[in-house]
């Protein structure tokens, strides 16, 4: 009888080489520090980032950012223009950054900005003889009630259907400036303005207050307050623990009978309400009528804004300055044969490195080094025959 059998030969036994494998794990919680630690490294990477692309392109470095510095918190007029243009992204950036904390991605601040600011407009320019006490309320209430309607438009299909709110609140977004084109280039045309697309110039009454002689209006202050009335909304009030604990785990939330769709929808009402503000700012603090390009892309900044301040009302308020500044920097190197765009390329490159550095903060990489395992060579029968008889 013959019988197939596997024998091991021993001295065949040889030992594998090390395998090293990366896994990415996700943190249980992220230190304290990292929240100071994002943004700071953030800045320093985009600057060199930045500093790298200069090189690149034939510019000192050192002088093209000396120049900026120097042009905007190194001179009265530098640090005003600063405040004048930090103003709008302080409001839209206080606006994104409360939808930001219930998990909602609201990318229509720029199109909220507009119709607050046609909003705004159309009470200007239709009831001229109301006094400025009445008729900057009044604007202020118009451009909050359309920029909160425009952002209700983006957050009832997410409310009701579960449509994805970045789709339709970016869609809007052209929408709104196609909106106020028609009214500029239509109707609302200045005959004075010799073709130029621009509304007729708002009464005195419908003016925002300036500090001084500056450019500085009351639409900082309105800021500034937001600003502090969300972070004491999100962090004294029940609302606020709602607004949270959605943000944080839906699924308890929905456990615990907190209505998602409601709070969705209020959620987006003030969003767009804040941002509908910053537009009425514009208008009545700036540019005193309504003109086709009523935001240089104020709300597609305060997004970045509010993820470079981990969505905290005072970080908003610093970053919004840090911001602000760089677009009076912008504009100051083009005397010196810079271009422009430098400043949005920083605002670019800030974008991704918080984004880099904030998957750092939640995600940590460990390289794991497995032991050698010995390896045994197998014969079968047909090499090592034998017979049992």
């Amino acid at each position: 009888m013959k019988h197939e059998t596997t024998v091991t030969d021993e001295s065949a036994q040889r030992p594998q080489g090390r395998k090293w494998r990366i896994r990415v794990e996700r943190r249980l919680s992220a230190p304290a520090w990292w929240n100071v630690l994002v943004p700071v490294v953030s800045v320093a990477l985009a600057l060199l980032f930045g500093a790298i692309f200069l090189k690149m392109s034939g510019y000192s470095p050192v002088k093209v950012y000396t120049i900026m510095f120097k042009d905007t918190f190194g001179t009265r007029y530098g640090i005003t223009e600063t405040l004048v243009k930090a103003t709008p992204l302080l409001l839209s950036a206080v606006g994104v950054s409360i939808a930001f904390r219930m998990q909602l991605w609201n990318i229509g601040a720029e199109g909220q900005i507009y119709v607050g600011a046609l909003a705004a407009s159309w009470v200007a320019l239709t009831f001229t003889n109301l006094p400025a006490y009445i008729m900057i309320p009044a604007m202020m209430i118009a451009a909050a009630f359309a920029g909160g309607l425009w952002a209700f438009l983006g957050s009832a299909p997410r409310a009701i259907w579960g449509v994805n709110e970045i789709i339709t609140t970016l869609m809007l977004n052209y929408i709104a400036i196609f909106c106020v084109e028609y009214f500029v280039y239509g109707p609302w045309r200045d005959p004075s303005s010799f073709l130029f697309p621009l509304s007729p110039v708002f009464p005195k009454t419908a003016w925002l207050p300036c500090f001084g002689r500056t450019r500085i209006h009351l639409g900082l202050i309105f800021g500034i307050v937001s600003a502090l009335a969300v972070g004491l909304l999100l962090s004294k009030t029940k609302w606020g623990y709602e607004i949270r604990v959605i943000g944080e785990n839906p699924d308890a939330a929905r456990y615990s009978g907190m209505d998602i769709s409601r709070n969705i929808i209020l959620v987006m009402l003030l969003s767009g309400a804040i941002s509908g503000i910053a537009g009425m700012c514009e208008v009545s603090g700036i540019i005193h009528r309504l003109q086709a390009q009523v935001s240089a892309g104020y709300g597609y900044t305060a997004i970045i804004i509010a993820w470079l301040a981990k969505l905290h009302p005072i970080g908003i308020i610093i970053v919004s300055l840090l911001f602000g500044g760089l677009l009076v920097a912008g504009y100051s190197v083009q005397i010196y044969g810079i271009p422009a765009d430098i400043a949005t390329m920083l605002q670019g490159s800030l974008l991704f490195f918080v984004l880099g550095v904030e998957a750092l903060a939640r995600y940590r990489i460990r390289i794991i080094r497995s032991s050698p395992e010995p390896v045994q060579a197998q014969h079968t029968a047909d090499d090592v025959a034998r017979e049992i008889t």
